[in-house]
């Protein structure tokens, strides 16, 4: 079941007030998710190397609780490592086939923590906890079942936009500056866990960046504010060569809590460079959308995507698909200014065909909803017709879920 119709309301650009937020890699949230999400991915090459095919897990509650740290000028050193659980149903394989599940969970989340985060021994910094179990029979027998394209294990909705617009760019693009390769290596004393948060109020944009400096890398207080004049200038600099004209004002706000007469205790100094150490903890599915963003103007969900078994979990899949969608939607029917797609599932029923999609479109003057119909129509059921190729590519990580 197919709705198709225009879109009510104003569209985003439209609007005077706009608030996107992103969760670099290194935020405790983001950990999460990008750690559940490498530990299904391992799930699904084990199950397809030993039986041909993906079989039941679901590894989509994680939950990372914050050590404690002693900070110093010049050094600081963890005093209670963090500790990683990683939940919650996956497939333990046969008595001739057994399948090691905690100790691919566990290596899976090592090898993301060393290859994202500079400053965290995956060995002494973080303690792992494995709580995963047998599925239950019902949900398993899923997976036994003949055919390409499996049943839904769960009913539930699903929402997803494009484009992204000029806000949604801008805070996009500046995390993905901030850690990057080429900004770490300028500014080695940065740590992962960056956050954004953009307000735009009509054409002015206010943006507050949250990023710690590493304690080895510092020596003083003065220091510090010394180091953190010239990441500010460093920001301002990057958000303006993304303007293009579009904001009148951009104001960039760093590290909003320091204060200098506080001392160590009023700046923002980390031993690993995530606020995980001894902060704040994280849980799967508070951090970013699967489009990479937190978007509050914007119709959203409540599935946390990461972790999710790709071939049979309407939670990631139509997350995911919904984002795609809306794309190809936007990218391959003129006429055509903003799109929002909305899936419902319905449990036992085939992936390929949802219980009800719905999708909405503004339209660029002079258009008509008749006209764009047809087209809209195709790349729904061409996608619909390739779900099973689109699970295979979700089960090799091709698309991002934070």
């Amino acid at each position: 079941m197919i709705f198709i119709e225009k879109t009510k309301g104003r569209e985003i650009i439209a609007q005077r007030v706009e608030v996107v937020e992103r969760k670099g890699k290194g935020h405790p949230d983001s950990i999460c998710d990008a750690v559940m999400e490498a530990v299904s991915l391992a799930f699904c090459c084990k199950y397809q190397d030993v039986f041909g095919e993906i079989r039941h897990h679901n590894i989509d509650k994680g939950l990372l609780a914050a050590g404690n740290t002693r900070k110093a000028f010049g050094g600081g050193s963890v005093m209670t490592p963090m500790k990683l659980f990683i939940g919650d149903r996956a497939d333990f394989g046969t008595k001739d086939n057994p399948i090691p599940v905690k100790d691919i969970a566990q290596t899976a989340a090592r090898e993301w923590i060393q290859h994202n985060l500079r400053y965290v021994d995956p060995f002494r910094n973080i303690r792992y906890e494995v709580v995963i179990e047998a599925g239950s029979e019902e949900l398993t027998d899923i997976f036994d079942r003949s055919g390409d394209i499996r049943e839904a294990n769960d009913t539930s909705a699903a929402t997803g936009f494009y484009p992204l617009s000029p806000t949604e760019n801008m805070v996009l693009a500046l995390e993905h500056h901030l850690n990057s390769s080429a900004f770490k290596g300028r500014f080695p004393e940065t740590g992962e866990d960056v956050k954004v948060m953009g307000l735009r109020r009509d054409d002015h944009l206010d943006i507050t960046v949250a990023m710690p400096l590493v304690c080895r890398y510092v020596d003083s207080v003065d220091d510090y504010f010394h180091r953190k004049q010239s990441i500010y200038q460093a920001i301002t600099d990057f958000a303006e060569t993304q303007n293009h004209s579009v904001f009148r004002k951009i104001q960039i706000h760093y590290n909003s809590l320091d204060r200098r007469e506080r001392g160590l205790n009023g700046i923002y100094l980390t031993v690993t460079g995530t606020s995980a150490e001894d902060g704040d903890s994280g849980q799967v599915g508070r951090g970013n959308r699967v489009n990479g963003l937190i978007s509050l103007n914007r119709p959203m969900g409540t599935e946390a995507a990461a972790g999710k078994n790709p071939v049979s979990h309407v939670g990631k899949i139509y997350n995911i698909l919904a984002h795609q969608m809306a794309r190809r939607i936007y990218e391959g029917v003129s006429g055509i200014s903003e799109v929002n797609v909305l899936f419902l599932s319905r449990i036992g029923m085939p992936v390929d065909q949802p219980a009800m999609a719905h999708i909405r479109v503004a339209l660029e003057k002079g258009q008509s909803l008749k006209s764009v119909t047809p087209a809209i129509n195709d790349i729904y059921h061409r996608s619909m017709k390739n779900m099973g190729q689109f699970t295979r590519e979700l089960a090799l990580g091709k698309y991002p879920v934070c």
